[in-house]
């Protein structure tokens, strides 16, 4: 019998009972909510008399509709009435079910799958749903994180269990060094890419290899923060020392021998070596570029010296006539370079990229130089604590200095759910998850990219290899390439 791969042990030992050969009830360790996602299912149990069986494994925050002006935090309020009656709602629901909540005015308030993992909140062997689909991120600590619904919400939030149909095993070996001004963010795009958004659809991911293993926790929590937009169901990272020493840095609880306990517990977390994988790729990291989407799905990406492709190139005519849609969208004729194309905004932050590691990799392109005219650039931090630290090691006031907007946390510009947002026509470096049509604002254009990446395109007011940038070889510090024009 073949050995069982991460997902195959976690599933195994949250499962309550299996209900047929496909599904299992599931149990939960933490629920994570938002404003959005659970009004309607607190609604559902007050209307059958239920309370919340364990309110002590359950979280909430205010994260999507909020409004990020730099005002003291103490001072935020929603003023959209409908936003504003979504975050009432979660405090009272939080309230009457004894609920944690990261409200509009909480110092520590922030994105939720910022906040979780900063709080020690996730831990390597847990199984941890909310109703959004970039809990996949808990994967990066070794836990079994993802989205579901609003009557799964209501069933969690009854009885702590969820009616799950197991996903197939993929793995994503990546082996190698990445290069000089690539990173998680440029891997992941890389990933999504090439094996399409809908490449591990039905799967549950496993990331390994040399790359994986020297990559930072907030690294890894970007690269399966993304996965998702591969199709994964879920996406795991076996846990090693990194994943330890943030975890326990983070969680006072886990002292002396309960602690020696949970790290002998995580360490032994890891697939085994005759396990079975329905799919399996290789990547070799020195290969990967920084990378850009040049469409309006995420994998419709290139490195930043490619070119828009051609339509009528595609292999099939449902793929020409979805890329014609993109390219008409997007704006960019084909043929177009990438690099040189103009951005109106730069949005830095989400919870795919909005931790302090984030930040200072902005701040390192940044440093002596300024946001170039006619370009509105956005900083928004992933929680109050992650705003708190860049302001003391001096992220923010380099940041400001150079004409960046710093806001306070939230979702902000990730999707036009707050006042937020792109105008029509307007194009975005954006180090956000998703470069739908209309995500980031009504008929607005996103280029997703790293931070770094954003950070060089906010200072040359266009899409630049910021390799450019850093390079001893490179253009002067502020040079502007060769402007191209859509």
């Amino acid at each position: 019998m073949p050995g069982m791969t991460l997902y195959d042990k976690l599933v195994a030992s949250h499962t309550v009972a299996r209900l047929d050969p496909e599904h299992v009830l599931l149990y939960v360790d933490l629920h994570i909510m938002n404003e959005y996602t659970s009004p309607q299912a607190f609604s559902g149990l007050a209307s059958r008399g239920r309370r919340t069986l364990r309110p002590g494994q359950q979280m909430a925050v205010v994260d999507h509709i909020i409004p990020t002006h730099p005002v003291p935090a103490a001072r935020r309020t929603i003023q959209d009435p409908a936003s504003a009656l979504q975050a009432a709602n979660l405090g009272r629901n939080c309230r009457e079910h004894g609920v944690t909540l990261f409200d509009t005015t909480d110092p520590l308030q922030g994105i939720e799958h910022v906040v979780a993992p900063e709080h020690g909140m996730i831990r390597p062997g847990m199984v941890v749903l909310c109703g959004d689909s970039h809990t996949t991120t808990y994967g990066a600590l070794g836990a079994l994180g993802f989205g579901i619904g609003t009557s799964e919400v209501e069933h969690i939030l009854a009885t702590q269990t969820l009616v799950y149909r197991v996903a197939r095993n993929l793995r994503i070996r990546v082996e190698g060094q990445l290069g000089q001004g690539v990173s998680a963010k440029d891997l992941v795009i890389h990933v999504v890419h090439r094996i399409g958004a809908q490449g591990a659809r039905g799967h549950a991911v496993e990331y390994c290899g040399t790359a994986i293993d020297v990559l930072s926790a907030e690294a890894r929590m970007t690269l399966c923060n993304m996965t998702v937009e591969a199709g994964a169901r879920a996406a795991l990272i076996a846990p090693d020392a990194v994943t330890v020493d943030y975890v326990c840095a983070r969680a006072p609880d886990l002292q002396g021998e309960a602690g020696e306990q949970a790290r002998a517990y995580w360490l032994g977390l890891r697939s085994d070596a005759d396990a079975r994988f329905a799919i399996e790729h290789r990547i070799d990291a020195a290969a990967i570029a920084p990378y850009v989407t040049w469409g309006t799905s995420p994998d419709q990406a290139m490195p930043v010296d490619g070119c828009v492709p051609d339509p009528e190139q595609a292999e099939d005519e449902l793929a020409r006539i979805a890329l014609r849609k993109a390219v008409d969208y997007i704006g960019l004729a084909p043929g177009t370079p990438i690099a040189g194309v103009p951005v109106d905004r730069v949005f830095i932050g989400s919870c795919t990229n909005g931790r302090i590691e984030d930040l200072r990799a902005v701040a390192e392109v940044v440093r002596g130089r300024k946001v170039a005219a006619g370009v509105r650039a956005m900083v928004v931090p992933g929680s109050g604590a992650v705003r708190r630290q860049a302001e003391e090691e001096g992220i923010a006031a380099l940041l400001s200095q150079a004409g960046f907007e710093w806001r306070q946390p939230g979702c902000s510009m990730c999707l036009a759910m707050n006042d937020d947002m792109l105008s029509p026509g307007e194009r975005c470096a954006s180090t956000t998850n998703r470069n739908f049509e209309g995500r980031q604002g009504r008929a607005g254009r996103t280029h997703l990219m790293s931070p770094a990446m954003a950070a060089a395109a906010a200072l040359t007011g266009r899409i630049v290899d910021v390799r450019t940038l850093q390079s001893p070889g490179g253009p002067a510090r502020g040079a502007q390439p060769e402007e191209v024009r859509p």
